[in-house]
């Protein structure tokens, strides 16, 4: 052997001696030594207490998921026990996290480039109390040293696992306390045996969703609601495969508010996606603004039951996609689809939605009225609050929720097959286009059919502003006397129309206040039809039916021409035309009725077609508040007998408007043709005599 030989075989043998010795000591070395540094170093780090305070321990051992040569390359597998994070200065939990166990292999090679492959961590009995005051501070933010160039070093971590634990959340801002206890099944729960074939991935592409591995509860306060629930997730966090889909189960109850998911969260560790069978229930779904942040009417007590997917991580926003659901609001169904985008400067609903039967009493509290009829209270009454004594306000006083509409945008359109207002009235084809900008509500087109007609128009309400202006437009068309009264017998022998129009304006956030401050037009149009008591009873009109049963008894009395022409200003109607034309005599109604009080003043004088005893009686009155009206008969003498035709000559300019609406009806003769004519003409004095 050559003496170079010698030399390379002794280097050789050396550098193998000195690795068997660092591979000794490296494996035999007391990790404990080194904490205090690690604890030192970690603590600069976050600024904040990091300490291991248990045992820390390093084994070797290979990674069976590489592949070729690096599969023979041992990884160290570190184990660090009782671990925990300080907490800020201001907390309430002396630390921020702790953790019974955590357990991670490092890949050495990887080091030398400054990447920090970490292919999973399983962390045991994690616990954290997460905390933020309402001035923004939150105690998950770390003030970490600034060295004025970004770390060099980059993390790289494909899956964190976990075992039971506990999380503490108290929020100032978000009015929220919530403990959150997470503990293992026991046994896994496939994701198919509890989302069945409801939810499947988005993209076919995807891997199947794993397993539930642990259950958790939550209890506690959130936006200041009892907040109880509980369900189901996965045992390990993909942070590398956006693809797979996390599952997620939950059922929890927010206050009235009661929603179930089934379904997977894809890329977790970014919130990237949402695919979830959704199902909610409430009492009214305006109660879902102050959690979710979508401005929704009030409403009867409602459920749903649709696909929920949402795109986090959009550039524009996150995208919310409510699909295929069915619902209930009220006794009334509800279907489509609905989109919240998130997005500058607004956040957006839009939607499409379709329903086989609604009921009217349903639609009630979309303008204050509560699902049993009665004129809502204010909005802070209470439960215990007394009954209103009888001649209270009947007209709506809740207040339109404006304040909220500023907070997004809409653009909803909803058509309704058909519309159950009681069981005589007959309405259908609703169709209702609801937009709502930077404020403004307008319904445009609002319409629906009605007894063989449609009322169609439009209808804005601008909250813009702290004093909410609304505009009304309504046009009702043809609508057959016979269908609107189909349970009077002797209507169905009448071949009469009803038309008309309605424009008014008026500022305040009730439908009370708009009234109040209303001014505007009123016309409408009757020909053909009959009058009596039974009739004034079917329509609930009760002032109505002591009127008629004053004028004409109990007897069904034809109708030629009914004829309004009504002056709203400031909340004060003031009829410039209000006459029926019967075949018996002509009935003209004086007087005002104020919206804003609330109250009425007018009067009822019939005028004689011919002598009869019915030429003998005085006029009648209305008084009163519109919730207790008083109705009576004029006490004067007879000379009021006549005041009908007069009063039809004073009037006699206003009667032109009215002859437009004659043009809707059929070819067939209108008897209110000859009526409107005749009021154009100059009133006649009588002639004078002599004494």
């Amino acid at each position: 052997m050559t003496r170079t030989r010698k030399i390379a075989i002794g280097i050789v043998g050396a550098l193998a001696l000195i690795v068997l010795v660092l591979a000794v000591v490296i494996a035999t070395f007391d990790w404990n030594r080194a904490k205090p540094m690690i604890n030192e170093r970690a603590s600069a780090a976050i600024g904040r207490p990091f300490a291991i305070n248990g045992d820390l321990s390093v084994k070797w051992q290979r990674e069976r998921d590489e592949g070729g040569w690096r599969a023979w390359v041992p990884w160290p597998h570190v184990v660090a026990n009782d671990i925990s994070i300080g907490n800020a200065p201001w907390a309430k939990a002396p630390n921020f996290a702790t953790l019974k166990r955590g357990e991670f292999s490092l890949a050495l090679l990887p080091l030398l480039r400054q990447r920090v492959v970490i292919r999973r961590i399983q962390l045991t009995e994690p616990a954290a109390d997460l905390q933020r005051l309402a001035d923004g501070r939150a105690n998950w933010v770390f003030t970490l040293p600034e060295s004025g160039e970004p770390s060099p070093w980059v993390p790289d971590i494909n899956e964190i696992g976990f075992d039971k634990g506990r999380v503490g959340f108290v929020d100032e801002t978000l009015k929220a306390d919530l403990t959150v206890l997470v503990d293992p099944l026991g046994k896994p729960v496939p994701f198919a045996d509890v989302a069945g074939a409801a939810v499947a991935p988005q993209d076919g592409q995807a891997p199947a969703p794993r397993d539930y591995v642990f259950g958790w509860k939550v209890d506690g306060k959130y936006k200041g609601l009892d907040t109880k629930g509980e369900g189901k997730v996965g045992g390990m966090l993909a942070l590398q495969d956006p693809k797979q889909p996390f599952p997620v189960q939950a059922d929890v109850a927010v206050g009235g508010t009661k929603a179930s998911i089934t379904g997977t969260v894809t890329d977790p560790a970014n919130l990237g996606a949402l695919d979830l069978r959704l199902k909610l229930a409430g009492a009214s779904m305006a109660q879902l603004y102050p959690l979710t942040g979508v401005t929704l009417p009030d409403t009867p007590p409602y459920s749903t039951d649709g696909h929920l997917v949402a795109k986090l991580q959009n550039p524009g926003g996150a995208v919310f996609d409510y699909k295929d659901f069915n619902g209930k609001v009220g006794n009334s169904d509800l279907h489509g689809d609905i989109t919240f985008a998130m997005g500058a400067p607004r956040p957006k609903l839009t939607g499409k939605l379709s329903s086989k039967q609604l009921r009217m009493v349903d639609l009630g509290p979309l303008i204050g009225v509560p699902a049993d009829g009665t004129a809502a209270a204010p909005a802070d009454k209470t439960k215990d609050a007394p009954a209103k004594p009888k001649g209270g306000k009947v007209l709506p006083t809740q207040a339109f929720r404006t304040d909220r509409w500023r907070d997004m945008d809409a653009d909803v359109s909803l058509d309704a097959g058909r519309i159950i207002h009681d069981s005589k009235l007959p309405l259908s084809d609703l169709s209702v286009h609801v937009v709502l900008q930077d404020g403004k509500l307008t319904l445009d087109p609002f319409k629906f059919g009605i007894a063989g007609g449609n009322i169609n128009g439009t209808i804005n309400l601008d909250g813009a502003h702290e004093a909410m202006a609304g505009r009304v437009d309504l046009h009702a068309r043809r609508l057959r006397l016979k269908q609107l009264f189909p349970a009077t017998e002797a209507m169905q022998k009448t071949l009469g129309e009803l038309n008309g129009d309605l424009a008014v304006s008026g500022t305040g956030n009730s439908v009370a206040a708009l009234l109040g401050t209303s001014t505007g037009d009123i016309k409408m149009l009757v020909n053909d039809g009959v009058i009596s008591r039974s009739l004034m009873e079917i329509a609930g009109l009760n002032v109505g039916n002591y009127v008629v049963s004053k004028l004409f008894g109990d007897d069904e009395v034809k109708i030629n021409c009914g004829a309004a022409d009504l002056a709203m200003k400031n909340g004060v109607m003031t009829p410039r035309v209000f006459v029926f034309d019967t075949e018996n005599a002509l009935i003209s109604i004086t007087g005002t009725a104020d919206f804003k009080n609330e109250k009425i003043d007018m009067d009822v004088t019939p005028d004689s077609k011919g002598f009869r005893i019915f030429s003998l009686r005085s006029p009648l009155y209305v008084r009163g508040t519109f919730g207790d009206p008083d109705v009576g008969v004029h006490v004067g003498p007879l000379a009021a007998r006549g005041a009908g035709m007069v009063a039809l000559g004073v009037l006699l300019t206003p009667a032109a408007g009215l002859l437009a609406l004659i043009a809707p009806s059929t070819n067939d003769e209108n008897a209110c043709g000859p009526l409107l004519e005749q009021m154009r003409k100059p009133p006649t004095a009588p002639a004078q005599t002599g004494k």
